[in-house]
């Protein structure tokens, strides 16, 4: 379509009814005001296809996702760490093996949620909806979301395991206590204290790791490898590793493999509606599962899945079948003419290969052979096989 026929279909895009959103504009102020009402009803349906179409293995994630937004409006959020440091925030649980983004909310900062027991404890509580979800998952989490406290509310009363790296400063993480872990420690010295169905994990790499976890021992006698130089030379040494460190490296990325499926093709862009924004990113929530289940689908019948610049260019031409009644493909290059097969045939320039020699219109060595089509010196010798190249060249 033309530049000017997208605009005006981009500015008609509305999420909501506006008789409604005017009388949600009534209530400012008030604790029936509602932040999010322009994009609620598209954002409760995303919510509930997710979850439907899909249930997540054991291991599953909660991290932020940060959609790039440059409205100023009370909700956009900053985030150092992040490659998209100004933007909407948005708190994620994704399976940790394929990325689907299983559940997701918006946050809408101070006062969203309130439990009086901190944001990460009340984030991770709602995401994990033991009711929809069910029990027995595995849950990994960094340093922002652990708490002692969190990991066994969670075990107690959704019967589901914990593991992530802490801070010292998280209240109920044992700092005190004797033998703790140091710059000058070796690397791979491992140290832990076990309170009741916590342990925690002090492990020595190239700096101190603290981990808490649920669902791990202190030690299995798992080892990793690191390139270590001594005497000049960089050298693969073989270290020991805790379990809950190894574990949360694997399955801690689900919801970055999730923004990494995004970003290849999303189809976000500049807008000066921030409802608009959170429309986009919707429809790359829905492409990215759609496709995540499309390959869980053809490896459970032993097919080769397709690639996802592949699945989108098929799922536009089924879009556009549902919304025309034909899928209208563009025009084919017409079939190149045929010419009649001339044969090529190596000959000699007198009787046979003593007689009579020319160079190689190639490589410029001596050869009896010619190709009686093109009438131009040709060797056949293996090493060089100008005769073969030659035709290739002329695509014949």
């Amino acid at each position: 379509m033309s530049g000017r026929n997208f605009t005006k279909i981009s500015t008609n895009i509305h999420l909501s009814d506006p008789e409604e959103d005017e009388v949600n504009k009534a209530k400012k102020g008030t604790p029936d005001y509602d932040r999010l009402h322009k994009i609620r009803p598209m954002y409760d349906e995303i919510r509930q296809n997710c979850m439907a179409h899909f249930q997540p293995g054991q291991n599953i994630a909660v991290d932020e996702r940060m959609v790039a937004s440059r409205a100023r409006i009370g909700i956009r959020q900053y985030m150092k760490d992040k490659p998209v440091k100004w933007g909407f925030k948005l708190f994620v649980l994704a399976d940790s093996s394929c990325g689907y983004t299983w559940d997701f909310f918006v946050y809408r900062g101070k006062g969203h949620i309130g439990s009086g027991r901190g944001l990460s404890y009340d984030v991770v509580m709602e995401l994990v909806s033991s009711p929809v979800l069910g029990t027995g998952y595995k849950l990994f989490v960094d340093n922002f979301y652990t708490s002692p406290m969190l990991f066994r509310d969670l075990l107690a009363d959704k019967k589901i395991w914990a593991c992530g790296t802490i801070r010292e400063q998280r209240v109920g993480f044992p700092k005190h206590r004797a033998g703790t872990l140091n710059s000058r420690d070796p690397r791979g010295t491992i140290r832990w204290i076990r309170e009741g169905p916590l342990v925690f994990v002090q492990w020595k790499d190239t700096r101190v790791v603290q981990m808490c976890s649920s669902i791990h021992k202190a030690h299995s006698g798992d080892t990793v490898q690191r390139r270590v130089k001594t005497d000049g030379r960089w050298r693969l040494e073989t270290f020991p590793i805790p379990p809950a460190v190894q574990d949360y490296n694997q399955n801690m990325g689900g919801v970055d493999l999730s923004d990494a499926l995004i970003g290849y093709y999303t189809i976000l862009h500049k807008t000066r509606r921030w409802y608009r924004t959170f429309f986009y990113h919707f429809v790359d929530i829905g492409i990215v599962n759609a496709f995540i289940l499309h390959k869980e689908i053809a490896r459970s019948r032993g097919e080769r899945p397709m690639s996802q610049k592949a699945f989108r260019e098929n799922l536009v031409l089924q879009l556009q079948e549902a919304g025309h009644g034909e899928i209208i493909r563009p025009p084919q290059p017409p079939p190149a003419p045929t010419t009649p097969a001339v044969l090529h045939m190596p000959s000699y320039f007198g009787a046979d290969g003593t007689q009579a020699r020319r160079h190689c219109v190639l490589c410029k060595q001596k050869t009896p052979l010619f190709c009686s089509t093109c009438e131009v010196a040709l060797c056949l010798v293996p090493t060089r096989n100008c005769y073969t190249q030659w035709h290739i060249q002329k695509e014949i």
